[in-house]
Order: structure tokens, then C-alpha cells, then sequence
């Protein structure tokens, strides 16, 4: 593939519809995707010693779900996604720092 071609693809990869999805209504809902979208790419092109050429590039596109927007009765309404791991991580965290905050509380108090 070529750099112009590569950067027209990313391009056209970080557009608004990989953010918020198409409206999608049931039930007298309207719901609306939206995500997290983030890519990067680069290219370069070089020659050795004896006249070769060559180039290449790469793009990478990541996007994670953040939550929805919901319309009903002319209301709109946001509902963000909940990352149980990213949760479960910083229980994790909090507990641990309690934990040794009532160690380090008993030992510099001389309690066993």
C-alpha cells in the first residue's frame, strides 16, 4: 500500500460514525451508541547506499464503549457504560491501601 493511500485509509477511519453509532429506536426509545476512538499511524520512506528505495507505514484504530444516550418522551438522558475490570482494579486498590494504613496504624502503635 502506498503513504497516500495508508493516510486517505486513516483518514477515513477517524470519522464521527466510529464515535456515535446510528440512532436505533424500539419501544418508544431512541438510543445512541458512543464510543471512545483513538488511532495513530506513520510512514516514512528511505534509501540505502546503493540506491534502493523503499517506504511503508502502519495505522492502528482502537475504540472501547462509554455508554449510550437515551430519548424518551423528548428527554434525553445519558447512561455510560460500566468497565467492571477497570472497577474491579480499583477496589483492588482501595483495599489494599486501607489494609496496610490499619497494619502501619497498629504497628506504630505497638499493638500485635
Amino acid at each position: 500500500m502506498k503513504i497516500d493511500e495508508l493516510m486517505t485509509l486513516a483518514k477515513d477511519s477517524l470519522t464521527v460514525r466510529r464515535v456515535y453509532s446510528d440512532p436505533v429506536e424500539s419501544g418508544g426509545l431512541t438510543i445512541i451508541e458512543v464510543a471512545a476512538v483513538s488511532g495513530g499511524g506513520g510512514a516514512g520512506v528511505g534509501s540505502d547506499k546503493d540506491g534502493g528505495q523503499g517506504s511503508g507505514g502502519g495505522f492502528g484504530l482502537g475504540a472501547k464503549p462509554v455508554g449510550v444516550y437515551v430519548i424518551k418522551d423528548g428527554r434525553l438522558t445519558w447512561q455510560p457504560a460500566v468497565d467492571v475490570n477497570r472497577l474491579a482494579v480499583i477496589v483492588g486498590a482501595v483495599t489494599v491501601t486501607v489494609t496496610a494504613l490499619l497494619v502501619g496504624a497498629r504497628i506504630a502503635n505497638g499493638v500485635s
